[in-house]
């Protein structure tokens, strides 16, 4: 299954957690046909995984006049300008009342980490989002609950009722996900949630993969999991 059809995206998109949220953005970007790129919060820079990139304070004139797709918008660099900095969450409204286009959004970052708890200030979601995808990494599982792998592992561990240190289990992924200090915070009461559960590179990964997206299916906020290789733009399966 591609990938428009695992997670029928439109609207406002934000994408939260970790494990492959930018990964996701540019895979999705590159298959719509028309599609925008943007954060509220920082962001690499990213200048070739879209036709176009613009820095500006008005994205909503830039989409209106642009045939360019997909297209880029970020407010300004970083002081180290190797990033760019987000819009405010008003900026991304006034920008959705613009276009029909998906706008595809980064709303928290990880450092590249495979699971996370967000920090009090994140994750940053437009009360005009359409659909959340909430990320994990299947590779987490049995790894240590540290800062190797799992961003904030004090928060994970607070959620999930473990100690720092022990090993992540599949269960936890899905405490994690579901949880209004974890995948669901922010998350609008209209908004469609479909976690991903990336990097199933293998059998024994899928396993753990369709393992967490069975249990996830049982709550109610979940309207479906996708399974996927984002490194390779790829859906591997779609659990509903």
């Amino acid at each position: 299954m591609d990938l428009r059809d695992a997670f029928d995206p439109s609207g406002v998109v934000s994408i939260v957690g970790a494990g492959g949220k930018k990964s996701t953005l540019y895979a999705l970007a590159s298959e719509l046909e028309r599609a925008v790129v943007t954060a509220t919060v920082r962001i690499p820079v990213f200048d070739d995984r879209v036709e176009r990139l613009v820095v500006t304070g008005d994205p909503a004139r830039t989409v209106r006049t642009n045939d360019a797709w997909p297209l880029g918008v970020v407010p300004m660099h970083d002081d180290d300008r190797e990033r760019y900095l987000g819009y405010d969450l008003e900026t991304v409204d006034v920008l959705a009342s613009a276009t029909d286009a998906p706008i595809l959004l980064k709303a928290d970052g990880a450092r590249t980490r495979w699971l996370k708890a967000p920090n009090d200030d994140e994750p940053q979601i437009p009360s005009t989002t359409d659909l959340v995808i909430p990320v994990a990494s299947a590779r987490v599982v049995g790894e240590s609950l540290d800062e190797r792998r799992v961003h904030r592992p004090e928060r994970v561990a607070a959620i999930t009722g473990r100690t720092v240190g022990e090993s992540v289990r599949a269960e936890d992924l899905v405490t994690v996900l579901t949880h209004d200090r974890g995948g669901l915070k922010h998350v609008p009461s209209d908004a469609r949630v479909v976690p991903l559960i990336n990097m199933v590179d293998d059998e024994t990964l899928v396993s753990t993969g369709r393992e967490v997206a069975t249990e996830l299916l049982s709550h109610p906020r979940i309207d479906r999991v996708v399974l996927g290789r984002m490194d390779r733009g790829r859906a591997v399966d779609v659990v509903e």
